[in-house]
Parts: C-alpha cells; structure tokens; sequence
C-alpha cells in the first residue's frame, strides 16, 4: 500500500539497548477495508512490563508469548513495544470516522490497525483514563480468577496500579471488606477513595482473609500475602518478575492452612468465564469500569511524547507515583 497522505510518516517509540529508548520514524499506509488509521491522542506506560522490557530481562522462553498484539521487532532489542493507546479514526469505514477507540498498539503517533483489535469507547469515557484499559481488564481477570465474592475478607498486597484497581473492584463486592496493604504510606489516601482500607505490612489488623491478591513482586510481599490467608485461601499472584526469582517463603503455616498459589495472567480469559467472554466483550468491559472519575487520581505523571526517550527510563526505574499516560 502507498504510505497514506493525510498522515505521512508517524513516529513510533523503540527501546533499543538496555535503558536506551529512541523516537524513530513509521510509514503509516492507507487503510485497508477491515482496518482503520487512527490518531493518537494518549497512551499509557505499563510500568511492571515495560521495565522489564526496557531492562531487557524478558526470558527467552516467553519471547513469543509476551509479543503484544501490534509490536514490531523482537526481544530483547530493538523492539517496539506498548499495548495502551487511545485515538480518534481519521480514515475507514464511514460509521467508524470520528471514533474514539482502545487499541493494544506501542506508543506512536498515528498507525494503522485492524477494526477487530479496535474497541471503541463508551460515551463519556475520558479518553485520558481509557488508556488504564489494559490494567483494568489484567485487575478484571484476577477478580475471576480468585473466585472472590460478597461479604469476603480481601487483602491486595502492593499498592501499584494493578493492585489499586484490584482494591477498586473487591470494594464493589457487596459486604466485602477489602484491605490494601502496602509499604507506602502515601497510599493509605487514595486506597480509601477507592473503597479499601490501608495497612502497612507490620502494622495491618488484617488476618484470616478468604482471597488475597499479591501484586508487588517480592519476596517481603508474597510472604505477606501468605500469613494474610486464612484456612484453604487462595493466594492469586499478579507479579510479573520476568528473568528474576524469588525465594517462595513457604514454610510457617503455608501448608498446614493448605493455601494454593495460583497464577493469573491477561493473556487467557480466565477459565471461569472462557466458555461465554471472548477478548473483545471483556475488553469492552473493563472501559465500562473506567467510567469513576476517581480513576483520575490514578494518574500521577504525564510526558509529551517527544520526552519519552529522555524520561522514560528514569520513570520505568524509580517507584514515584503510580501511573503514566503519554500526551500527543
């Protein structure tokens, strides 16, 4: 296809060598009868993943499973990577112009997709909180997976994003007592906003919890995570620790409590809702789920896209705040 007119060339993001990140140059062509080209107007940094990505440290035995669905390149380097942005359609299909969509595409200014990876937003939806979609729908899953329900005793230990928005959906379980435990002070506000209660590790009253949630890829975390459980609990483990290990503390009362440890992970709809959920009715949903104005606070930094090589990696390697969206 002949590079499209209206939009030109665009420029997409690489991560290029380990903590390097350079703007480059993309040909964006005309859109075909099943695909759109949109205009970027956000996208979101997935700080767990894309630290990894930036430190090179995604294992060779997962290059293939944690492609994200419109990447270029390959692992380690140099790859162009990302699974956040929101756009407005500028050429189509006539009912799609105009459009704002969700589209699991690497930071770049204009691009091509098709209209099956496409997910157009509900009314209203801010498109600078849609892109949290993508951690909406991870939080979503593990909800499925833990089997959690009313009136249940919920612990999420680590308060990044994905745990923030884990709190938020146990909080709308009717009765559910949720409990967001972190070693972060500065999170006891926002958790509560949400609906949880904050506790740090050494000082939280929480105790005999029918699911817990661990999302702060720790050692000091999972061992958390496993004294919170009460008798025969599920522990759903949200950490992505890429190359690195742990040591999984599992003496004490792991197996008199006979606790389970179990994996939950966005790339499979989870098997408890598998039979009737396909990828687009959950995408769909989680956007719907963004629709609380408190997911704003959230959001804690905003770069120009410009500045992504320069501040990106002093982002991905620090723990201030807690998500980042990218302006157009």
């Amino acid at each position: 296809m002949a590079v499209d007119s209206k939009s030109g060339n665009a420029q997409a993001l690489w991560h290029v060598s380990p903590g390097l990140a350079q703007l480059r140059d993309a040909a964006v062509t005309s859109p075909g009868p099943d695909e759109a080209l949109v205009k970027t107007l956000w996208s979101a940094i997935s700080r767990g993943t894309e630290r990894l990505i930036s430190q090179g440290r995604v294992p060779a035995s997962e290059y293939e499973r944690m492609r994200a669905p419109l990447q270029e390149g390959a692992f380690p380097f140099p790859v162009k990577y990302g699974y956040c942005a929101v756009g407005t359609i500028e050429a189509g299909p006539a009912e799609w112009l105009g459009r704002n969509v969700f589209a699991l595409h690497p930071h770049q200014t204009r691009f091509v997709a098709p209209l099956s990876l496409l997910t157009p937003l509900p009314d209203g939806l801010e498109p600078r909180r849609a892109v949290l979609a993508a951690n909406m729908e991870t939080a979503l899953n593990a909800l499925w997976d833990s089997g959690a329900g009313p009136g249940d005793r919920i612990a999420v230990v680590g308060g990044g994003l994905v745990g923030l928005l884990v709190s938020f959906l146990c909080a709308r379980l009717p009765g559910a007592e949720v409990h967001l435990i972190d070693v972060d002070e500065g999170r006891a506000p926002l958790a509560q906003v949400l609906g949880a209660q904050f506790s740090c590790p050494d000082t939280t009253s929480c105790a005999d919890c029918d699911v817990v949630f661990h999302t702060s890829a720790t050692t000091a975390g999972l061992e958390t995570a496993i004294e919170l459980a009460g008798l025969e609990t599920r522990v759903v483990e949200l950490s992505w620790y890429g190359t690195g290990t742990i040591a999984a503390p599992l003496g004490g009362g792991f197996h008199s409590k006979r606790l389970q440890i179990a994996s939950s992970q966005v790339g499979q709809v989870s098997p408890s809702r598998r039979p009737r959920w396909t990828y687009g009715r959950r995408m769909a949903k989680a956007l719907e789920l963004l629709g609380d104005a408190r997911l704003d606070q959230l959001i804690t930094h905003e770069f120009a896209f410009a500045d992504l090589p320069r501040l990106l990696p002093g982002f991905l390697n620090s723990s201030d705040g807690i998500a980042a969206v990218v302006r157009y």
